[in-house]
């Protein structure tokens, strides 16, 4: 609904504050105005019961802007690992203090154990090969404010709920102690054994599960498809390993000179302000063994604050290549970026330019934000996943440009979720469709328009629009966790995608940008959910854009456009347009005159606001038009046949 405000009106002129100011007329009527325009957007927008709860409590608030009442908790995290390469079994132990800012007594903690999805009988949404499976994640030991507690593992999960001997008030903070090991899956995917000397660690220490103001305990159980959820918590992260292995991880290396020989660490730190591509680490200077510090083992100590996850890598055989890029450029800020790789990856010898590329891109052009990490690092794995300052990619030798895109596709999700702490698991779309997104609007810049354009339609859309499955017009706002197969990735890439591309289209660029960086401003470091977001947009452009959502993320729509009819009357040539499909995409409508010439004229999904189904366009001094059609460029139409019309 678009707000009118001519049809309020208000008797009070003025009212006095409890500080005695008198407010004006017109200071009544821009408040009543605002109070109006923001309760619509909550009017025709649907919210789940757990959302308008929130809402009401004053926890989030109808603008889109964190309520009054928000809160949310947090976690420091003290993680000592020790790894033995080919050996398997890693041992771990940490220091956990977490603060209950929330209103609630908490008499119970929820443990993610997210390494327990590789244990046999788990609940997983595809098959798992012998090399995949392990006895997950054993918990040795269990203390509690320096008592020790028994950890009752009856056959855990993913999630394990403990009850605390002494609740946990609101305000206070609570101290615990875990020891634990594991062993590296052989199958190497988003954690494991790379090879057989080369390991990713990721979700390998038991964290308390994000307590929030709108579900309570998060104890969805992963299921290996899905992503996470994950509280800001800061961290110190040990890792101790032979002589002779690297160690990569989220966070700042504190101690390079304890674990480096004088030559290597001196690179590592040239590299943190250069423009050039630094090799710290080469082939030959692996087989010469003289790298690290000779002792038995090296602990390499990384911290990091107000984040939500660490990963690490350790190996005995990668290169390792830097260099550095400036990303905020009102005050020269660089960050570093790192690349660990076997020698055979030959695209990764180009991977500290092509992850420069990216920083600089994004931190400069959409979403604009400087990268707000001091380092990003590029691991040679089998994932195509990002983490919090790193990236576990595939190769492609054959294809340097594909691993390119891969890689500031994972980059991207520096914005989304790491820079704001989205729900995953719940609302994959609002991290994997703006990565996607991103990942098409650099693409653009890399490749130029018609390029980019094919590659997405290709990897991102033809397969949706041509696919009529049922499953694939599942509404966008479905939870995550509740879907799987090819409706989920759909769901989550492309199809959200799509609407974020075609809310880029309508506001117009530098709306659009200004709007975005509203909404990352406002919920940066904290847990936005889509309503948040939906909200903000509104509340930044002072558009009712609910007829937008809504079509777009709460209906069960594709794109279907066709031409209905075309009149022509003196200089002036009317074109009725159906919406079939539901989505209000953007087209451009082009015009053949009798003398051979075309026009094309672009119209914004704005087109669809007034009529969801039918858009009259008017194109004035347009006359002798031989024939119209109609197309959408990456907005495919899934039916074609009437998108032309001929004399």
């Amino acid at each position: 609904m678009t707000f009118e405000p001519q049809r309020y009106t208000f008797s009070i002129h003025a009212i006095h504050t409890n500080k005695g100011v008198i407010m004006s007329k017109r200071m009544i009527l821009a408040t009543a105005f605002l109070f109006v325009f923001n309760l619509s957007y909550a009017q025709d927008l649907y919210q789940p019961r757990d959302i308008k709860q929130a809402y009401e409590s004053g926890t989030r608030d109808i603008s889109g802007n964190p309520g009054s009442k928000y809160w949310q908790n947090h976690g420091i995290y003290h993680i000592k690992v020790k790894v033995n390469p080919p050996d398997r079994t890693v041992f771990g132990s940490e220091e956990i203090t977490y603060f209950n800012n929330s209103p609630d007594t908490l008499n119970t903690l929820n443990f993610k154990l997210i390494l327990n999805n590789h244990k046999p009988g788990a609940a997983r949404l595809g098959q798992a090969g012998q090399d995949f499976l392990t006895s997950g994640t054993h918990i040795d030991k269990f203390s509690v404010n320096g008592t020790e507690q028994e950890w009752q593992d009856r056959n855990d999960g993913t999630n394990k709920s403990i009850r605390l001997n002494e609740a946990l008030m609101p305000g206070k903070s609570v101290k615990m102690s875990i020891d634990w090991h594991f062993d590296m899956s052989v199958q190497s995917g988003r954690e494991g054994a790379i090879d057989s000397t080369t390991f990713f660690l990721a979700y390998f220490y038991p964290r308390v599960a994000v307590y929030d103001d709108y579900r309570g305990w998060d104890r969805m159980t992963f299921t290996g498809s899905q992503e996470f959820y994950n509280d800001f918590n800061d961290y110190t992260l040990e890792v101790t390993a032979p002589d002779n292995f690297i160690v990569w991880a989220t966070g700042d290396l504190q101690n390079p000179e304890e674990v480096l020989q004088p030559e290597y660490a001196k690179k590592l730190e040239e590299s943190m302000t250069s423009d050039e591509v630094i090799r710290i680490a080469t082939p030959e200077d692996l087989e010469a063994k003289n790298i690290t510090m000779h002792n038995e083992t090296n602990t390499w100590i990384w911290k990091t604050s107000n984040i939500v996850d660490v990963a690490a890598t350790v190996s005995d055989h990668y290169n390792w290549d830097a260099g550095s890029v400036v990303v905020d450029s009102s005050t020269g800020r660089r960050a570093s970026v790192q690349a660990a790789y076997n020698d055979d990856a030959t695209d990764f010898h180009q991977m500290v330019d092509f992850g420069k590329h990216a920083l600089n891109w994004f931190s400069n052009n959409v979403p604009g934000v400087p990268y707000p990490f001091t380092k990003s690092t590029i691991v040679r794995g089998f994932a195509d996943m990002e983490y919090p300052m790193m990236v576990n990619d595939s190769s492609f030798p054959d294809n340097p440009i594909f691993a390119r895109f891969v890689v500031e596709h994972e980059i991207a999700h520096t914005y989304f979720p790491f820079y704001m702490g989205i729900n995953e698991t719940r609302y994959g779309f609002m991290d994997e469709g703006w990565a996607t997104a991103l990942e098409y609007m650099i693409g653009t810049s890399d490749l130029g328009q018609d390029l980019a354009d094919e590659n997405f339609k290709m990897f991102r859309v033809t397969r949706w629009i041509n696919d009529t499955n049922q499953e694939q017009d599942v509404s966008i706002i479905t939870p995550s966790n509740m879907l799987s197969g090819s409706g989920l990735g759909t769901n989550e890439y492309g199809k959200a995608a799509l609407g974020y591309l075609a809310l880029k289209d309508m506001l117009g660029d530098e709306s659009f940008k200004a709007a975005l960086q509203g909404y990352m401003d406002r919920w940066n470091g904290k847990h936005p959910t889509p309503w948040d977001f939906f909200y903000s947009i509104n509340d930044m452009t002072r558009k009712n854009l609910n007829w937008f959502w809504n079509s777009w993320f709460f209906e069960r729509n594709y794109i279907d456009l066709g031409i209905s009819d075309v009149s022509t009357r003196r200089k002036k040539t009317t074109i009725k347009l159906e919406n079939i499909g539901g989505m209000p995409a953007p087209v451009n409508v082009t015009v053949t005159l009798k003398d051979g010439s075309t026009q094309t004229f672009h119209q914004t999904p704005e087109i669809w606001e007034k009529d969801h189904h039918l858009a009259t366009v008017v194109l004035n001094d347009v006359k002798d038009v031989t024939s119209v059609s109609i197309d959408g460029g990456i907005f495919m139409d899934a039916d074609t046949s009437n998108n032309s019309w001929v004399k």
